[in-house]
């Protein structure tokens, strides 16, 4: 019998495609999610629970039905900007829900876990590329959320020997390169996505955010890391744990920037479009550069990233986007009890 693993936020982007990766490496995803961003269609490799991080009644017979070996914890709010101007919604899911869900797991004797965490809980960067021992200034309550989990993790693990896994996440793109799931967030904010829809019309243009950032073209850089390397981070760090390897926190990048108007080419280049552009002012609390030093996750895991071009990484994209959302069946959706 396949070795079970709780997926929060299993119905999400990066979690199920994670969840996709999880299957094939012989475990069971079993996705618990409230469905606030998750999209049952994309649930397709186990069960799907209807739940919320904040239930512990939810949780605890979650745990009890499944006997999970790990959990994968995806479940959070990201978007930054929501984050500044409501910050009580994501001290309460993010980091509340967290600790419910860590009390949860110590209950029912589940020692391992493996955190989505983000490279917002840096900040502004002193120096680029980003190590993990970069101080951590975080910008917004969403990275101050993240760093908040991770200090638990930090102290669930010195207290009753729970061991963790914080990944650093950069700015995560693509998607399935089988076609089966992808990226639709409501709203979008993420880069990518938004270039392919002014290249489709289905948005009159992209907005880029100041033009003279001291980087080669004037446009903030970011580190575009592809979905699927991202998941296959996460089934190196999930084994390593049920291995019996100790706590660690690793960044995930592919070590390369790229700026806005690099992206934009790119999706030019892949689709054939042209894309309309605005150019606006900076936006406050941008950077110019962000991205990472993964050096250790390779070093430590033999994580191998397979997408380090970005018009491989954009052509992904551009087949989901374009064909639309293939495949919308999920699986066993129902609530505890």
């Amino acid at each position: 019998m396949a070795t079970n693993i709780l997926v929060t936020g299993g119905a999400g982007y990066i979690g199920s495609h994670t969840c996709k990766a999880l299957a094939a490496a012989g475990f069971t995803p079993v996705t618990f999610d409230n469905m606030v961003y998750g999209h049952d269609w994309a649930v397709k490799w186990g069960p799907l629970i209807r739940g919320d991080i904040l239930n512990r009644g939810e949780l605890d017979e979650v745990f009890a039905e499944y006997k999970p070996a790990a959990v994968l914890h995806f479940a959070a709010y990201a978007y930054v900007g929501e984050s500044v101007t409501d910050p009580e919604k994501y001290y309460r899911n993010n980091v509340a829900g967290s600790l419910s869900l860590l009390s949860a797991m110590r209950k029912a004797g589940c020692r391992h876990i493996v955190f989505s965490s983000t490279c917002a809980t840096y900040g502004a960067p002193d120096r680029v590329p980003l190590t993990e021992d970069h101080p951590t200034r975080p910008m917004s309550p969403y990275g101050t959320s993240k760093l908040m989990i991770e200090q638990m993790l930090r102290d669930f693990d010195a207290a009753y020997g729970m061991t963790y896994t914080a990944l650093r996440y950069f700015n995560a793109a693509g998607a399935d390169p089988e076609g089966q799931i992808g990226e639709e967030h409501k709203p979008e904010t993420h880069l990518i996505p938004l270039v392919i829809a002014a290249a489709l019309g289905r948005i009159p243009h992209i907005e880029v955010f100041g033009t003279d950032y001291p980087t080669p073209d004037g446009t903030a850089v970011r580190d575009y890391i592809h979905v699927s390397d991202l998941a296959e981070a996460h089934i190196l760090a999930v084994k390593r744990l049920l291995g019996g390897a100790p706590s660690a926190t690793y960044n995930l990048g592919t070590g390369t920037g790229n700026s806005v108007r690099e992206v934009i080419k790119a999706v030019e280049a892949v689709s054939g479009k042209t894309v309309p552009v605005v150019e606006g002012p900076r936006r406050a609390g941008d950077s110019p550069g962000l991205y990472a030093d993964s050096g250790a996750i390779i070093r430590e895991l033999g994580w191998n990233p397979r997408y380090m071009d970005l018009n491989a990484i954009v052509e992904t994209a551009w087949r989901w986007h374009e064909h639309g959302l293939p495949g919308k069946k999920h699986c066993n959706l129902r609530k505890p009890g």
